[in-house]
């Protein structure tokens, strides 16, 4: 792809990324050091009052300035830049990467219906995907436009749950009306209106009820007490329990097949360093733990300014270190049959990748043997090839799914494209 192709800022990004990329610009302009760090003070009413709209910039340091988000792609990649972005794909032997879908503009978390409809959540494009099979084509349609982020969407009992910051809603029989969704019911909504971390991911357990990762709305200072957490909701009665605190920003978790437990994925504070501290793996083992967040971070790591007398020990360290800055999104635990036998219930993870390094690293795809208990991790990297030279993407996986066939489908929000990986020796 060229880098006119490439280079414009995505029209539907939120204000608080649009935003982010004028004041990095901005940052290197006149002469050098002209320009004061960024700096928030959220414990101030006036933060609380009136958000700053690059609330990410606020603990800027010297040796990191000038460091923002890169603005998504204006446009999904097309398939001729997809297949030639996926020949740098590496995989293991025996497996291949292939385009299941393209055109999803911004696409986050997956979920398929009972009749093989894959549901797709999106980012900053406000839309919800439905990708149907038509002649043997895949064919995406926008069946929902205009929610608030929503990154997350679960599908059970013939109904499509999806969140949208505040609010989670449900769309029954949506199958039969993908069409003409019917209004949707708020079976859910106590949960705090911030953008700011606010978009968030879905897991049902076996019982029906849902976990649900709720971030604070900044990089790190002492967050509301209705945030930093991970609550379990039935969506039925709208009963909710807090199942986790201490949690920093988690967009991606599972249901351990072998023991019913949550795992989840955490991204862990910018601002220190390229290299610390590291994002996490967690396992929720019992109610309520505590996970560190603001006063110890990758578990062994007091924070320079709010660890306020609180050391790490009194925290639950977590699985795996993922590294720093790699951004862990989506996972799953590997239910399928068509992979190798040592695959079963191994977990993958999709790394967003950098934008607070200097190097980025991450955009790629993580496989992690652990045992039940959360033991003996170990980590090796699955696919890679969506990262060229120090910080140019090609794609940047946001999410995983293990699909019917036992094939995985990886959400790529950055090229706007699902791609499936099979195992073929």
């Amino acid at each position: 792809m060229t880098a006119s192709m490439r280079a414009r800022p995505s029209n539907a990004r939120r204000a608080a990324w649009a935003g982010a990329a004028l004041v990095a610009a901005s940052l290197f302009t006149g002469p050098a050091g002209a320009q004061a760090l960024k700096q928030y003070d959220s414990s101030g009413k006036a933060f609380w009052k009136n958000p700053p709209p690059d609330w990410f910039l606020g603990d800027e340091t010297s040796a990191q300035k000038g460091l923002a988000p890169p603005a998504n792609p204006a446009l999904p990649a097309s398939d001729d830049e997809l297949a030639e972005n996926l020949k740098a794909v590496k995989l293991p032997p025996g497996f291949t990467i292939s385009v299941y879908a393209s055109g999803v503009p911004e696409a986050r978390q997956m979920a398929f219906g009972d009749k093989g409809t894959l549901f797709v959540g999106s980012f900053g494009a406000t839309n919800v995907y439905a990708i149907v099979d038509q002649g043997g084509k895949k064919v995406v349609k926008t069946i929902l436009k205009g929610l608030n982020m929503p990154t997350g969407l679960a599908y059970r009992d013939g109904a499509l749950y999806v969140v949208a910051i505040d609010k989670i809603l449900r769309y029954d029989n949506i199958e039969a009306n993908l069409d003409k969704p019917p209004e949707p019911v708020v079976v859910y909504d106590d949960m705090p209106s911030y953008v700011a971390h606010g978009w968030k991911y879905l897991t049902f357990d076996k019982d029906g009820w849902v976990y649900v990762p709720l971030g604070p709305p900044f990089n790190i200072g002492n967050p509301p007490s209705s945030v930093s957490q991970v609550r379990r909701v039935d969506l039925k009665t709208g009963a909710a329990e807090i199942v986790a605190l201490g949690v920093r920003n988690s967009v991606g978790g599972d249901i351990d097949p072998r023991t019913g437990r949550y795992w989840f994925t955490e991204n862990a504070r910018d601002w220190m360093s390229d290299d610390i501290p590291s994002d996490k793996l967690n396992m929720i083992s019992k109610v309520v733990e505590h996970f560190g967040y603001p006063y110890c971070h990758q578990g062994d790591l007091p924070d320079p300014k709010f660890a306020q007398g609180r050391t790490c020990a009194e925290f639950t360290p977590p699985v795996a270190k993922l590294g720093a800055h790699v951004a862990p999104l989506g996972m799953k635990f590997y239910t399928g049959s068509s992979f190798p036998a040592e695959y079963k219930n191994n977990i993958f993870i999709a790394e967003h990748g950098s934008w607070n390094r200097h190097k980025y690293q991450g955009g790629r795809i993580e496989r992690v043997i652990v045992d039940p208990d959360g033991k003996n991790a170990k980590l090796e990297t699955f696919a890679s090839g969506w990262l060229k030279g120090d910080r140019d993407y090609t794609g940047r996986p946001a999410d995983i799914l293990v699909a019917p066939d036992g094939s995985l489908l990886v959400a790529d929000d950055w090229a706007g494209a699902i791609y499936r990986i099979a195992y073929t020796k």
